[in-house]
Parts: C-alpha cells; sequence; structure tokens
C-alpha cells in the first residue's frame, strides 16, 4: 500500500527518489518525503524486503574507470541507468531501455509503502533546468561470498548507489526522500536533511533519514527513471517483476566529490570575497576623515590627524608662508610678489579634501594602511591677477639685450657687438606659480626666454657700410641764401650718431651744430628776431612788438647734409633760410597783467653832479625791466659791471667808515629808492643793508645801501602777476615805479628815536683823510611791515637799525 505525499514546502530539495524499504518494524513511524518537482526512478517489479541505505559521504572505494560518456550504456538485465541530463519538457518512458545521452526528467518524492516497497508515489515538478552531463561510470565488483542477510544487504547498497543521482548534478531544483528508519543492526551513514510528517502510533520517533535522489530498487530488479508530469493522479502499483541479477552499478562518487569540492570552494570563495569586500568598503567608510599616515602638505605633517584638525594644522603652519611677500629670482636678480595682491591663496579645506573622504578606489586603502607620502597643496589663484604682478617685476628681473653700435671715434667709426638679453616667460612663470609657490624654496627661480637685441652684429655691419664709410669718405659742401660753406669731414663725423630705428641703425646728425658750423663759415647769414618789449608813454606802459629772424632749420639742415654725406653724387646740400619768429609773443606779455602802479617811490638829490650822474645812469639802466612771477630782482646784476665803460664815475661815498670817492658813488640812493617801492608793493624782501651813518634824505630804518660785490639789495616778486620797473630822474629826486596788478596791503610803522647820540670832532692822520663838518646825530629805531592778502595777513616784519653820528672830521694831530 503506497501514499500520496504531501505538497513540499519552499525551500525543500527539487529531485527526491523513492527507496525499497525494510519491513516496519514494531512501533516504527511510517515516515512521509517532502519534495518539490522529484524526479522518480523507479522500474516496476517483485516486492523485495530489503535494507535501504541512504548515501551519504561515501566509503573510500577502489578507484573507478572514467568512462568517456556520461551517458554510458548499462545491460538491461543487470540494471537501470538513471537519467542524469535534464530537458526542459518532462518524459515518461515505459520501457527500459538504455539511451548514450539519457535525459534527466523531473522527479517528485514519492512514499513508500513498507509493504509494497516498489511502488513509488510521483509528485509535480517545477520546470527543471537542463542539467550537466553526468560523470563516467565505473563497475563495481559484488561482494564475495557472505553470510546471507550480509550479501542481501551489501546487494541493496550497491543497487542503492547505482541508482542515487546527486540532487546537484541536475541544476533545477533539489528533492528529498525521506525514507523509515533503517533496522537497528546496521548504523546509517547519513543524517536525513528533510523532515517528516509522523503518523499517530506508538512507540519512539526514529531519526528520519533523507536519500539525496537515490532510487532503492527491489533487489536484482533493473530501474530506469521515469518522468512524471506535474501533480499527476495516485496510480496502483504495478505488480512487481523478477528482476534479472543486478550488475556492477558505476561508481560516480570521484565526480561528485569533485563537485562538491568545486561547490563549496565557490561558496567559501565568494563568502571570503563578500567578507572581504565588506571589510574594504568598512575600512574605507571608517577611514574616510582621517589624513593617510606619512602624509605631508609644503613640509608640514597632517598624517593621521582627522580633517579638521589637519585643515587647523595647515592653516597655522602655513599661515606665513602664504602672507608673506613671495620671492622670487632670476639668477642673481631677485625681488618679491603679494600673494594676496598676485592673486594667489591657499585653500587648506580643499587641500584636506583631497587627501580625506569616501571612496572605493583601491590607492586610498593602500594608503591608509601603509602611508602615504607628500601631497599637493591646492590653491586659489587668479590668473589674470597672477599674470599682471609678474609683469610689474618682469623689468628689474630682466637682463635687457646689448644692441650692437657704431660711433664715430677720431673720424674713425668704432662698432661694439650685440648680445641676447634675458627676460622673465610670463606664462610659464604663471603656470609655475600656480602649481608650486608653496612648495617650491624660496626665492622661486622663474622661467626665463631670451630676448634678442634690437640691433644685431648683421644690422651694425649694414650701417657700417651704407652709412659711416660714406659719410667719413670726404666733405659736405651748404649751399645757403648765396653763400657756400664747406664742411670738413671731421666736423660732419663730430656731429654724427647711430640710433636703433625699427631694427636698424640709422645715422642722426646733430642739426644745432652743423647751423654753428656753416655760420661760421659765411658772413651775416642769420638775423636774430625782436623780442616784444614794454615802452613808456604819457599814460603809461604799453607792449612794442617784437620782428621775426632769419635762421636755418636745424632739422632740415642735418637731414641734407646726411643724404650729401652718404651719396655716391657731388655731396652737395642745399638749405633755405627760414624765418623765426621772437622766443614770446604779444599775447604773452598781455597775460601778465601790467595794467596799475601797485607802488612807487621817490628820494631827492644832492647838488653833487657826478653823484646825480650816477644815478641817473642808474635809473636809464632798470627802466623797462620784467620781474615775472617768481623770479627774483638782483640790483647789483641789473646795474651791470660799475665802471667807467657802463657809464659810471668816481663820486662820493662812505669806504671803510670814511668819506671818500668810489665809482658809482651816489648808487645807494638808486638802491634806497627802489627798495622803498618794493617794500610798499609786498613784495618778499629778501637781501638789504642800511647805511652806517642816516641821511635825511632817507626815511629812518627804511633805508638800503650798496657796494659791490660785498652789499647788495634783492627782492622776489612773490605774486602771480609781472612786475614792470619805470625809474627816471627828474625834478631833482630820483623815481621808482612798479607797474602790475594790486596784490597786496601793506602796512608800515616806524618807532620814535632811541639811544640818541650827538655828533663830536675826531681828528685823522688817514692819507685819504677827507675833512667834515658835523652832521646828524647817531640814534636807534625800529620799523615794521606786515602784508595782508584779502584781509588776511600774509607777513609781518620788523627791523631795528641803529645809525652813528656824523663826527666832525679834522685830519691831521689833534
Amino acid at each position: 500500500m503506497s501514499e500520496r505525499p504531501d505538497e513540499a514546502p519552499d525551500g525543500a530539495p527539487d529531485d527526491v527518489v523513492s527507496a525499497p524499504e525494510p519491513e516496519p518494524e514494531p512501533g516504527a513511524e511510517e515516515p512521509e518525503a517532502e519534495a518539490e518537482g522529484a524526479e522518480v526512478v523507479d522500474e516496476p517489479g517483485p516486492e523485495t524486503e530489503g535494507e535501504p541505505e541512504v548515501e551519504a559521504e561515501p566509503e573510500p572505494e577502489p578507484e573507478p574507470e572514467p568512462e568517456p560518456d556520461s551517458g554510458a550504456e548499462v545491460e538491461p538485465e543487470d540494471t537501470a541507468e538513471p537519467e542524469d541530463t535534464a530537458e526542459p519538457e518532462p518524459e515518461v518512458e515505459p520501457e527500459l531501455t538504455p539511451e548514450p545521452e539519457p535525459e534527466a526528467e523531473p522527479e517528485s518524492g514519492a512514499e513508500v509503502d513498507p509493504e509494497d516497497v516498489a511502488e513509488p508515489e510521483p509528485e509535480p515538478e517545477p520546470e527543471p533546468e537542463p542539467e550537466p552531463e553526468p560523470e563516467a561510470e565505473a563497475e563495481v565488483e559484488p561482494e564475495p561470498d557472505l553470510p546471507a542477510w550480509v550479501a542481501d544487504r551489501a546487494a541493496f547498497a550497491e543497487r542503492t548507489r547505482a541508482r542515487t543521482v546527486e540532487v546537484d548534478d541536475v541544476p533545477g531544483e533539489a528533492a528529498t526522500q525521506v525514507l523509515p528508519p533503517l533496522p537497528p543492526e546496521p548504523e546509517p551513514e547519513d543524517e536525513g536533511e528533510g523532515e517528516g510528517e509522523p503518523e499517530p502510533e506508538p512507540g519512539p520517533e526514529p531519526e528520519p533519514l533523507v536519500v539525496r535522489r537515490s532510487v532503492l530498487a527491489p533487489e536484482e530488479a533493473p530501474t530506469a527513471v521515469l518522468p512524471v508530469p506535474p501533480e499527476p493522479e495516485p496510480e496502483p502499483a504495478s505488480e512487481p517483476e523478477p528482476a534479472p541479477p543486478a550488475a556492477p552499478a558505476r561508481d560516480t562518487k570521484p565526480a561528485r566529490r569533485r563537485r562538491r569540492r568545486g561547490r563549496v570552494a565557490l561558496v567559501v570563495t565568494a563568502v571570503v570575497l563578500v567578507l572581504l569586500g565588506g571589510t574594504y568598503v568598512g575600512a574605507l567608510w571608517l577611514w574616510a576623515d582621517r589624513v593617510p599616515p606619512g602624509t605631508t602638505v609644503a613640509g608640514v605633517e597632517i598624517g593621521g590627524l582627522p580633517a579638521d584638525r589637519a585643515v587647523a594644522t595647515l592653516t597655522d603652519a602655513l599661515h606665513a608662508a602664504t602672507t608673506d611677500p613671495l620671492e622670487v629670482a632670476v639668477a642673481d636678480r631677485r625681488t618679491s610678489l603679494d600673494p594676496a595682491a598676485a592673486g594667489l591663496a591657499f585653500d587648506a579645506e580643499a587641500t584636506v579634501a583631497a587627501v580625506t573622504g569616501f571612496g572605493l578606489e583601491p590607492a586610498r586603502l593602500w594608503a591608509q594602511l601603509f602611508g602615504a607620502g607628500p601631497a599637493e597643496p591646492v590653491s586659489e589663484v587668479d590668473r589674470a591677477a597672477l599674470e599682471e604682478a609678474l609683469e610689474n617685476v618682469r623689468e628689474p628681473l630682466s637682463e635687457a639685450p646689448v644692441d650692437g653700435t657704431l660711433a664715430f671715434a677720431d673720424g674713425e667709426p668704432r662698432t661694439t657687438p650685440s648680445a641676447e638679453g634675458v627676460t622673465v616667460d610670463v606664462p610659464a612663470a604663471v603656470e609655475l606659480l600656480a602649481t608650486s609657490w608653496l612648495t617650491r624654496a624660496r626665492p622661486i627661480e622663474l622661467p626665463t626666454e631670451p630676448e634678442p637685441p634690437a640691433v644685431d652684429d648683421a644690422d651694425v655691419e649694414a650701417a657700417l657700410a651704407e652709412l659711416a664709410e660714406p659719410l667719413r669718405s670726404g666733405p659736405v659742401t651748404v649751399r645757403v641764401a648765396g653763400q657756400v660753406a664747406e664742411l670738413p669731414v671731421d666736423v660732419v663725423t663730430a656731429a654724427a650718431s647711430f640710433v636703433p630705428e625699427d631694427g636698424r641703425l640709422a645715422l642722426v646728425l646733430d642739426g644745432p651744430t652743423l647751423v654753428d658750423a656753416v655760420v661760421a663759415r659765411t658772413t651775416n647769414l642769420l638775423t636774430a628776431a625782436e623780442e616784444p618789449t614794454f615802452t613808456f608813454n604819457r599814460s603809461g606802459p604799453v607792449i612794442v612788438p617784437g620782428k621775426p629772424g632769419t635762421t636755418l632749420d636745424p632739422d632740415a639742415l642735418a637731414a641734407a647734409v646726411a643724404e650729401a654725406g652718404t651719396s655716391s653724387g657731388d655731396r652737395v646740400a642745399e638749405v633755405e633760410l627760414v624765418e623765426t619768429d621772437p622766443a614770446e609773443s604779444v599775447a604773452e606779455l598781455e597775460a601778465l597783467g601790467i595794467r596799475e602802479i601797485v607802488s612807487e617811490f621817490s628820494t631827492p638829490l644832492t647838488s653833487e653832479p657826478r653823484r646825480t650822474r650816477n644815478i641817473a645812469n642808474g635809473a636809464s639802466k632798470i627802466n623797462g625791466m620784467l620781474i615775472r612771477p617768481g623770479e627774483e630782482f638782483d640790483l647789483a646784476e641789473a646795474l651791470g659791471p660799475i665802471d667807467a665803460a657802463h657809464g659810471y664815475v668816481q663820486a662820493g661815498a662812505i669806504v671803510n667808515g670814511e668819506h671818500t670817492d668810489a665809482w658809482g658813488g651816489g648808487l645807494s640812493q638808486m638802491s634806497t629808492t627802489t627798495y622803498n617801492a618794493a617794500f610798499f608793493a609786498g613784495y618778499e624782501l629778501v637781501e638789504h643793508q642800511p647805511h652806517s651813518e642816516w641821511f635825511r634824505r632817507y626815511p629812518e630804518g627804511r633805508e638800503a645801501t650798496i657796494f659791490t660785490p660785498q652789499v647788495n639789495m634783492r627782492w622776489r616778486n612773490n605774486t602771480p602777476y609781472g612786475a614792470l620797473l619805470q625809474s627816471w630822474v627828474a625834478n631833482g629826486r630820483v623815481y621808482v615805479r612798479i607797474w602790475s596788478t594790486k596784490y597786496f596791503t601793506v602796512e608800515t610803522t616806524t618807532s620814535r628815536r632811541s639811544n640818541v647820540v650827538q655828533p663830536r670832532t675826531v681828528y685823522s692822520q688817514s692819507p685819504t683823510c677827507t675833512p667834515q663838518s658835523a652832521g646828524n646825530p647817531g640814534f636807534q629805531v625800529t620799523v615794521t611791515r606786515t602784508v595782508y592778502l584779502d584781509g588776511v595777513q600774509q607777513d609781518h616784519e620788523s627791523w631795528t637799525v641803529r645809525y652813528r653820528p656824523q663826527n666832525a672830521i679834522v685830519c691831521g694831530a689833534p
């Protein structure tokens, strides 16, 4: 009697093959096999009461003889070959016909009735996957003569092994057959993996045994793998037929062991890889925020530090390097750059981020385990600012090229060779500093490029042959205004020079030198221009326009001589006189603001005619003098040399405290009168010296003498307008008047006399003694001047003057 097994639970092995069972012992349970799509291998035959044997770890057996074909045939009278090859569609073979390439059919687990051992119960099977070809089979010799029950068990075990197929031989789902426990005499070789459903029978529950795709046929009955359609209806067990003697079974244990070892190795490898992968990823994740050991940035050790501490360490350690002037050099020339102005900034966060963070690159794990090395600092670079900064230091770092030269020395041409220069290669320097400004030794040597000279040796040789040699080959004749001037070679070469121009040497002649040479070799060739001047009429000053003159244009003369001197012709230069304008125009004089009298002063003359002559001569010298804004009036310079040649005569003067005659005697009155005119105009008083004795014709304390070259009188025009002097002698007085535009307001005071000393009689035995009667007493007085501009005080001065008395002089001994 057989029962249909329950539907196999999920996850149960695919193929379960029923096996004959021994007679159940009293109290034994009838286990139920669970399988999912099990493949049953069975052949109807007589019931056999053989002992079942479970396939477990096989015991060592003789080395089987491998067969090349997995589908080797077995004689039908001995045994049936299980079909190991799975096909997509299950088939049922009605007869036990050996085939070269048997197809493995889905098997269903069947429950074996102890009373009807040979009848399996088929179960439906899910669609199986193709099964690899079975390994070669080997024949096993039957056991020698043994006791009957031992022989029966051995034969049963052999048939079981011959009909057993590993679950894993077929790539479909595995199935498990649960068998009832064996009798207590033999020990089972393996414990089952499936679960049995016990029936309510008395007695202890033995441990069920599991057979993996094994077919336990009745003794001496041939078997075959029978495909079972899904969910078949139970069929009555067929009557067993006498089985022929069992043929030697194939030994597939070595192949199964190899496959099992391969599967174990694959599983172990997968597990190891998963563990290693997990360890790999976990380690990288754990160390993502740590700088690899041994890491340095610009010489700063940050290995092993957390990212935030590494950033702080770099910021502190590289603060000076990133803020101090960046020294750069080319050879022995050095300068420095301001990193901030040059667009260079260190990014500590980006630098640390480059060596930390999570990533699956093997190099990251290697660095964390075995250490890293120097890491490049990350910088923020403004390339435009860096290029501009390098352009600014390019000149001091460069070595200028040397141009070839050509010059005349004593009429002979002399040359010097050219030389290349060296300058900063700015684009390359930008790249260098942008990538390594923090890591290179200071000063950083900048890349350079050659700078060719503007004039090389070839240019010099060309100028020598084309210009210098022809120029010195002979004199040059100049024709101008009907006159001829011949310029000798030494004059022309002395005026010659060679200058770089558009990559070559050009001949340049000094025009003024040639003009002087031509004028010196002609007669009255040029006329000077007359400058516009001021003159006075009854209404005041008027401007007299200037007159143009004639001259030689220096540039035109130089070009004509150069062309004639380097040509192969007659070496004659033709030039024309040109009109030359006065240096100053009428409009420029008008702009000086000479429009009104800003100050004037006069003093009375004496009755001594020689003295008056000198004063009148001096007045004519300063009349019409123009002192421009900021210029200084110098009386000694204005009067000119005081001698007979310039219209002066000897007259009375005080020399070394004695009254005597001297050249220009009386000019002190000219000095005093001019001084007072400047005093009240508010001009800056630069130099003056009062007389040693006071004379009634002068104001007390506000007068000045002159005795060249020791004593002089000077003042400066400190207004924005010109100062035009007008001076003359008339009506027994000398006058000085200043024309300009009113600018300052002047206030002055003179103190009362103090320390008055009356004159006395003095005897003199000097050979130059001149007798004199007693005169004015001596005294002391103080003069002040305050200058205002638009009501605001600009200057305040005071002078204290002490006069000696005019003693009576008696020549001779007392």
